[in-house]
């Protein structure tokens, strides 16, 4: 799946990320509607993870 899909409650995806990468602030984290690229660029950069990666993990932690 190449596709970001952040439905339901993004306090908790975003809970277990800063639990899994303590280097991840508020500000990293912020996600709003349609900004899906800009976060994941934010993600990039702070974890050294791929893009792909990254849809990965939310959407599984999501589900």
């Amino acid at each position: 799946m190449d596709k970001l899909e952040i439905k339901g409650n993004w306090n908790q995806i975003k809970g277990k990320l800063k639990q899994k990468y303590a280097q991840l602030t508020d500000d990293d984290l912020t996600y709003a509607e349609g900004e899906g690229e800009k976060l994941l660029g934010k993600l990039q950069e702070k974890t050294g993870k791929s893009r792909e990666a990254l849809i990965e993990e939310i959407n599984s932690i999501r589900e």
